[in-house]
Order: structure tokens, then sequence, then C-alpha cells
């Protein structure tokens, strides 16, 4: 009787409190993590990789091919209402060059119809863009470059952000905050001029991890222990 109490309590939980943790040891769940390729899918591959994890023996691999119909990503509806906190544990095989490039994108309904919030990297550093207005924060400036990080290639690292219904961006790579990855109502940021210019609040509908490139960039990323909440998870 409470093992049936416990389950029903559960069920009616509101999808705010909504949480996704997968990492991938009982293989990939298709239907949970389908594919994404918007308008065309021309050299870009998924797979079950069981030769390299961060933990267990499997993780995600996406190969990304170059240009904009190279892209290809995998991923989940299963994002919470309100403060949308993601962690991944990701390995490139590649650092970021100057090319723009995203390896998260979001489809954004703040944004408008088929717009999408994404997080990548120019300028050899990490980035957010908003399809919509093509803004980038940081601004690419050679002050508000030096607030970002760049992406170790090689190695795993724990990246997360944190999405916020009034606006607020924050960004983690391996525990440590990203200043200029980081937006917040009210709060002046010199090297975000781009993105505060916009009133626009993030509404994403999915979380998508592969690999974009707007010019002729691959590269091959890998993704484990992967955690959508609505409140931080951190690295541990």
């Amino acid at each position: 009787m409470f093992r049936q109490f416990a389950l029903l309590a559960l069920a009616i939980l509101p999808s705010s409190l909504a949480q996704v943790s997968e990492g991938f040891e009982s293989g990939w769940d298709e239907t949970a993590w389908p594919t994404y390729a918007a308008d065309c899918n021309q050299g870009g591959k998924v797979t079950l990789d069981t030769s390299t994890a961060h933990t267990g023996k499997n993780s995600m691999r996406v190969d990304g091919a170059g240009g904009y119909c190279g892209h290809i990503f995998f991923g989940t509806t299963k994002v919470p209402s309100g403060d949308v906190f993601v962690r991944t544990w990701l390995k490139a095989s590649k650092a970021l060059t100057d090319s723009h490039v995203s390896f998260i994108t979001m489809p954004d309904s703040a944004q408008g119809s088929k717009k999408h919030l994404r997080i990548g990297g120019q300028s050899k550093i990490i980035m957010y863009n908003r399809e919509s207005d093509d803004a980038t924060l940081p601004d690419l400036s050679p002050q508000g470059i030096a607030t970002s990080a760049a992406l170790p290639a090689g190695s795993w690292q724990c990246f997360e952000y944190h999405l916020g219904p009034d606006g607020t961006v924050e960004t983690w790579l391996n525990d440590k905050a990203i200043a200029g990855l980081t937006s917040k109502t009210g709060v002046a940021n010199a090297n975000a001029a781009q993105w505060q210019r916009s009133s626009i609040k993030p509404k994403v509908t999915a979380i998508n991890f592969g690999w974009e490139s707007y010019g002729g960039d691959t590269n091959t990323f890998w993704y484990d222990d992967i955690a959508v909440s609505s409140t931080r998870v951190g690295c541990t």
C-alpha cells in the first residue's frame, strides 16, 4: 500500500520539478533521447560509444561534419518550466577555433518559431548565441573574449549552465563560474552589451547535445552523465 502511494505521489509531481539524469549505461534509448537536426542532415552521426565514458562504460558520441547541414544532435524535451539547470560531462576531440560552432542547441519559444538558444564557440572561447538577433554572450571584443574560457580538448570536462525565468544566464566549467557567460537582470555587465540590449527571456523547450558548424569546422564530441533539473546539480 505504501509503495502504491509513493508511486502515485511521484506521478503527480508538477512538471516544474521534472529531472533528467542519464549515464547511458543501459544503452541509448532513442525514444527518450531522439536525434535532432533542424532543416537538413548531411554527414553528422550520433552513436553509443562503449569504448570511452566519464563514468561506467558508455557515452554518447557525436561526429559533427562541416557546414550547417553537417549538424546533428540528440536530446530531451523533459525541461523544467521555471529555472533550468543543465549539467553534462563532455569531451571534445579538438579545441574550439575562431569559427562559430555550437555544441548545445535549444529551441527557444521566446525568440519565435524555429529559433534557438545556442552554446558553442567562437574566437577560441565558449559563448552563447541567440539566433533571432545573432547576439553573443560575451561580446566578442578583446575584453569580452578574455572574460570567457576555452574548452580543453581530449579530456572530460564538467559543463553546467542555468537559465532563469527572469532572463538570468549562469555558466560553470569544472565548478568554476565563468564571468563572461553570466547575465543577470538589472545587473550591468560591460561585456554583455549585445546580449542585454534585448528583453528576451529564454524559454527553451528541449536540450540538444551535438555539433553545428557555420563554416567548415568538424569535431567529435562525447557526452555522459547528463542531468536536467530545476536546481543546480553540480559536478559530483
